[in-house]
């Protein structure tokens, strides 16, 4: 039965063949993909999507406006938090599947794959969660944006999906962050691709510069 499962289907998680799975950094790179690339950052963008535009939607802006704070301290405040919260919930689940690897281990597995998929994981997180930030910026009525980040998130994931196992659309790839990942974490080859780590950065520094200015213009509804 798990021979009638396409190559490309296996490939797009990782692997490519069961075999790999019997492999403890095999088997926590397939699940990864799911609960920290793919939950970790709806959490993320749900989280800085809503940081600041709950203060206009729970009609608290006018009071916190109205304390002596600036805008740019109000911003970087929040934004502090939104990094807390994701480097704790990184770090907590890297441990966690690290002492779960070497709890379980049936052979040596590569810790430098290891960290470097962990590396990457914190790092796709960081841009959903800079992707929020800016969603929360231009949106001009003050209302949750919960539903339509979370969707955001999956489509994205839905387009890098369809681009590993279609050959013919493996260019749409391109336009998800998911496709920057290398998942292939039990491939001998594998290695940080500074390119890639040079993305993340880049397009996370950007976005959040461009969410600073922003919110520093925007019109509060209070």
């Amino acid at each position: 039965m798990m021979s009638l499962i396409p190559k490309e289907a296996l490939q797009f998680k990782g692997i490519s063949s069961f075999e790999d799975m019997l492999s403890v950094l095999g088997f926590y790179s397939v699940n990864n993909i799911i609960y920290m690339m793919v939950l970790g950052s709806i959490y993320t963008i749900v989280l800085t999507s809503n940081i600041l535009l709950k203060e206009e939607y729970n009609k608290t802006a006018e009071y916190l406006l109205t304390r002596p704070l600036t805008r740019s301290e109000i911003f970087f405040s929040k934004l502090s938090v939104v990094l807390i919260n994701v480097l704790i919930l990184n770090l907590v689940t890297s441990l966690a599947g690290f002492i779960c690897m070497e709890l379980v281990k049936n052979g040596p597995f590569s810790v430098r794959a290891f960290l470097i998929l962990s590396l990457f994981t914190l790092l796709l997180n960081i841009l959903f969660g800079a992707i929020g930030l800016i969603l929360s910026t231009v949106v001009k009525r003050a209302k949750p944006i919960t539903t339509f980040s979370i969707g955001l998130v999956l489509i994205l994931y839905f387009v890098y999906t369809i681009s590993k196992i279609t050959e013919s659309a493996s260019r749409i790839g391109y336009l998800s962050p998911f496709r920057f990942v290398n998942v292939d974490a039990i491939n001998p080859a594998y290695t940080l691709n500074w390119w890639h780590l040079l993305y993340f950065i880049g397009i996370s520094f950007l976005l959040t510069v461009l969410s600073y200015r922003l919110y520093k213009r925007k019109d509060i509804y209070t």
